[in-house]
């Protein structure tokens, strides 16, 4: 797909599972299960779709997937599965080297998000891209630093951790523009500071929906995840961006649809829907 001045392309890392019921909140099984059939674990299958962006002299990364140093009993929890496409593999095929990329825009730092940023290399943790500066919202950092109960067990240090250490990683203020036809919408719901990319030009737009909208399933405003901090402020985000986005014609990435990397929305007598699947090819 081009946007403007850029190329825009999915990049796909990988596979891997999450129970259905906390994906969907308090939406009942008899209702999620029709479209996400789950396991014999209730675990449904999930994307870690990030997003290339090419043009104006930058290769930009949005997220960085689950990574590559998962230890075998988290490998089976989460049923990682690298055997179709992992990060690397698929930059590679689009004819990107680890060299080549020059930013990295995490959404936030959840380890589905994050674990791709460094990774484990003859032994040694090493940082993904050696020649990239990384982005993240200073208020989602702060929340990686002092995480609650509930969402604890989403940060993983070794994501994120040696990407300030070795002063690579930049931090936003809020909803900014980070580079031209790049702007960052900032929602609150799932966790603090989570920044979507939307980019536009020549009329079009694509937003980077994160953990927002995770799949084409969660486009309907009750279907918010377990996982959310906040449940209401999530409601309330999807009621603010998703008529901008029909409004506008925004394109929605969805970086955990299992099948759908990308949909325009429609709407019905019954809201907002999800149109058909968009080709970013």
């Amino acid at each position: 797909m081009k946007i403007g001045s850029y190329d825009i392309h999915a990049v796909e890392t990988g596979r891997f599972r999450l129970d259905g019921g906390a994906m969907f909140g308090v939406v009942p099984w008899v209702f999620w299960s029709k479209t996400n059939s789950p396991d014999e674990r209730q675990r449904i299958e999930l994307a870690a779709r990030c997003l290339l962006i090419r043009g104006n002299g930058r290769t930009i990364l949005v997220d960085a997937g689950n990574g590559n140093k998962w230890p075998a009993k988290l490998r089976d929890i989460y049923g990682l599965d690298t055997n179709r496409a992992d990060l690397l593999r698929s930059l590679e095929v689009l004819g990107v080297r680890r060299e080549d990329v020059t930013d990295v825009v995490l959404t936030h730092l959840h380890f589905d998000h994050a674990g791709g940023s460094t990774m484990l290399l003859d032994g040694s943790l090493q940082i993904t891209f050696p020649k990239a500066r990384y982005y993240v919202q200073k208020e989602h950092w702060e929340q990686s630093q002092h995480p609650t109960e509930k969402d604890r067990a989403s940060f993983i240090a070794e994501d994120f951790e040696p990407l300030a250490e070795r002063k690579v990683l930049e931090f936003v203020d809020g909803e900014t523009s980070l580079f031209s036809g790049i702007d960052l919408l900032v929602c609150n719901g799932h966790t603090a500071a989570q920044q979507l990319p939307l980019i536009r030009g020549d009329g079009k737009g694509l937003l980077y929906c994160c953990d927002l909208v995770p799949t084409m399933s969660h486009i309907p405003l009750p279907y918010i995840m377990g996982y959310d901090l906040r449940p209401l402020t999530t409601l309330a985000e999807k009621k603010r961006i998703l008529p901008r986005a029909f409004e506008e014609g925004w394109t929605l990435f969805l970086e955990h649809d299992p099948a759908v990397p990308a949909v325009n929305l429609r709407k019905t007598d019954k809201g907002l829907v999800a149109g058909d699947p968009v080709s970013l090819e």
